[in-house]
């Protein structure tokens, strides 16, 4: 699938860390093949609604660090509250990350799952979903969601399950995959949790199994063209 991509990739994370955790291994793979790799990183911690000044300090340096560990090709920030986009005008949204489609004009955009137990992930998937209409964003060829561990595992709605359909062999990028996660260390904690190292690479692992590689990432299509 890499191979037959034509343009750059454009992964939307609701909050710094679903990318990497969801999606990592796809996307060093896709640096690496020289594809350049957008990061549009929808929300931030706002101190007005009580984040931890501390806190907002810690994420900054370590959104500049996976930008270096992942290859990013450039970031884009909406700015947007964290855990508060349910309450923002939809179209707000959509015209914001419509514009960065537009500036971008990748070939594949990544999504969060529609599933997620997350309220931002929901929002996040509902707006982006409309900046990928083939006749508005041409350049769109691929659209996929990834899975995200504590989210889309803590999914309840029978209705948004994730199945996946493509599976991308992260065999060659996983332990820097792994590396680039432990950047985002206020977020990851001992296993069981769902967002440990021996989680992540567990789930690398299930899919491999599925798919016949030593490790792997799986995304659900929701729409092919070329």
């Amino acid at each position: 699938m890499l191979n037959a991509l034509s343009g750059p990739v454009l992964v939307v994370a609701p909050h710094p860390d679903d990318e990497t955790i969801g999606a990592g291994g796809f996307l060093l793979r896709a640096a690496r093949m020289g594809i350049p790799v957008h990061w549009l990183i929808v929300t931030e911690m706002d101190p007005a609604f009580g984040w931890p000044k501390e806190k907002i300090a810690r994420r900054q340096n370590e959104i500049a660090a996976v930008e270096t560990a992942m290859g990013f090709a450039r970031t884009h920030r909406l700015g947007f509250p964290s855990a508060r986009l349910e309450t923002l005008p939809l179209g707000d949204i959509v015209g914001a990350i419509g514009a960065v489609v537009k500036e971008v004009k990748p070939a594949c955009v990544l999504l969060p799952h529609r599933g997620d137990a997350h309220s931002d992930h929901d929002v996040v998937w509902r707006a982006s979903a409309a900046a990928t209409k083939w006749f508005r964003y041409p350049s769109v060829e691929w659209v996929m969601s990834y899975e995200t561990l504590s989210e889309t595992d803590a999914g309840l709605e029978d209705t948004h399950a994730f199945w996946p359909h493509v599976f991308i062999d992260i065999s060659q990028t996983l332990e820097d995959k792994l590396k680039a996660c432990e950047i985002f260390a206020d977020e990851l904690g001992p296993f069981p949790f769902p967002r440990s190292l021996e989680a992540i690479r567990a789930l690398a692992q299930v899919r491999g199994a599925a798919s016949g590689y030593g490790a792997a990432e799986a995304f659900l299509l929701h729409r092919a063209r070329g």
